[in-house]
């Protein structure tokens, strides 16, 4: 039996995963880490963090397994994407926190960008928004907030990078600067029809080039792990960021084939093949992962920033449930939501809306909503936020889709899938193995060393679990877009509402 490790480095916590060439999971292991919210709107990770849960995640992983690392044969990497960081390349020490895709400090920065005319020289070049939620503007802020670093980052001592950049750097004991395509197609600074970093968006945000990684496929060997770090020479063969690998890991491989991820935050991704589809409804174009030498490939995406992280914050904030997973009993113990509506803009809105000064908003209260029309609220807001983006994810592609393939942990959730559904009015389907994310990054990896021979052989091992069929009427399903659609208006531009 052959194997690869996949490293899944979240938002919340890192996981590790052993995969045998069936696409069968042998072993896992998973652990949360800090999160680091310095003033409201604000998130930051310590890199440190990152790199020691995800280290021990994989001595875990493998020790669970019953292999030794020799057993390996590749290394797959899928991470949160737009998160970055910058380090010392004669230390590795971070000369700042990571600083989180969900970050909002920047938001003031991009809409200066936007009022100077600049929002389509960008899109043109990237397929993205000028928005906070990317990498460029939060690296612009460490190179203007940290002492030094401007002038240290032009004289070529530090490097940047998302995590995936940071992991490598780790694993190979800093032998390796390197992203791969799908990760740097998030940066702001990456033009993806000429497959390249970009000078003029370099000079636009006043980045030096001398900070930036190499790019790669996303499925090849790049280099080795150390021995010291794993206890074997392990090649690094798989990179993509956690939504392009998703993407791979579901299957989807064939232009109009999409999938939703419901993990922090929700990802809508819809192949388009070679063709870089120009959203005309607020959704971004990105690359999707590329195998080898081949040719690129892209992908149409909406991005929900809060998804999952709202039942987290049930959890967390309010203490109404002992645990993530205990949200559906509650959720299910009412019939509705008793016409509660939860807009959870904890870090403003993503796609189709894009407005960083939205913030989260509960309305429809009345003295009899509890826990549990909150619950189901929160719950219901996740297939809201994903209906919007499908929504104007066919008006853009002119197509209809006849079913959506989701993953990610909450997609467990049956409650939330039928709902889901619902509001779709087409099939929700669930595969056997919901981590898809780090199963696409295990497939990437493995493709590049001989594992599987080719695409079509992963696609083969693609298995549906459970299929959820809608059951609502379109009118009533109308109807409860149409209250979120009044609940959405609420929590818009609130941060900059006089106070």
């Amino acid at each position: 039996m052959k194997y690869v490790l996949a490293l899944d480095q979240g938002t919340t916590s890192s996981r590790a995963i052993v995969f045998d060439q069936r696409g069968l999971a042998r072993s896992s292991a998973q652990k949360e880490f800090r999160q680091i919210y310095p003033q409201p709107g604000w998130m930051e990770h310590d890199p440190e963090d990152i790199w020691r849960s995800q280290l021990a995640c994989a001595k875990q992983a493998l020790a669970r397994a019953r292999i030794g690392p020799g057993d390996v044969r590749a290394i797959g990497i899928t991470n949160q994407r737009e998160t970055m960081l910058v380090w010392e390349r004669a230390t590795g020490k971070p000369v700042h926190n990571a600083i989180v895709w969900q970050d909002r400090r920047t938001a003031g920065a991009c809409e200066r960008l936007r009022n100077d005319g600049l929002a389509e020289r960008v899109r043109a070049k990237t397929g993205l928004v000028i928005d906070p939620y990317f990498s460029a503007t939060k690296l612009a802020w460490i190179l203007d907030r940290v002492p030094g670093a401007r002038s240290r980052a032009e004289r070529g001592e530090l490097a940047f990078g998302t995590i995936d950049t940071w992991l490598v750097w780790k694993l190979s004991g800093g032998a390796l600067h390197i992203t791969d395509v799908s990760n740097a197609s998030r940066t702001l600074l990456y033009d993806i029809h000429a497959d390249r970093w970009d000078e003029e968006l370099l000079a636009l945000f006043r980045v030096p080039a001398a900070l930036l990684p190499e790019v790669h496929a996303s499925s090849e060997v790049v280099g080795h792990c150390l021995r010291s770090v794993l206890g074997a020479e392990i090649p690094i063969a798989g990179i993509a960021g956690d939504q392009q690998a998703a993407l791979f890991g579901q299957g989807c491989h064939s232009p109009g084939m999409a999938k939703n991820t419901y993990g922090t935050g929700c990802f809508l991704l819809l192949n388009t093949g070679e063709h870089a589809l120009a959203s005309r409804e607020g959704l971004l174009a990105t690359a999707a992962a590329r195998v080898g030498a081949g040719r690129p490939q892209y992908a149409l995406e909406g991005s929900v920033f809060i998804g999952g992280a709202v039942v987290q914050w049930l959890r967390d904030g309010l203490g109404i449930l002992k645990k993530s997973g205990d949200v559906e009993k509650l959720a299910a113990s009412v019939p509705d939501s008793g016409g509660v509506y939860f807009v959870p803009a904890f870090a403003g809105l993503g796609a189709p809306h894009w407005d960083p000064y939205a913030r989260g908003t509960i309305v429809g209260l009345t003295r009899g909503s509890g826990a549990a029309h909150l619950a189901r609220a929160a719950l219901e807001s996740i297939a809201f936020q994903s209906a919007d983006v499908l929504a104007a994810m066919q008006r853009d592609a002119g197509i209809s889709l006849a079913e959506l393939r989701v993953d990610g942990g909450a997609s467990a959730n049956d409650l939330l899938m039928q709902f889901q559904a619902d509001l779709l009015g087409v099939p929700v389907v669930r595969p056997r193995i919901l981590e898809t994310t780090a199963l696409g990054a295990a497939y990437l990896a493995g493709l590049a060393i001989g594992v599987w021979k080719d695409i079509d052989t992963i696609a083969g091992q693609w298995r549906e679990s459970a299929r959820f069929t809608p059951v609502m009427s379109r009118d009533a399903a109308a109807a409860r877009m149409g209250d979120w659609s009044r609940a959405l208006e609420r929590a818009r531009g609130w941060a900059t509402s006089p106070r």
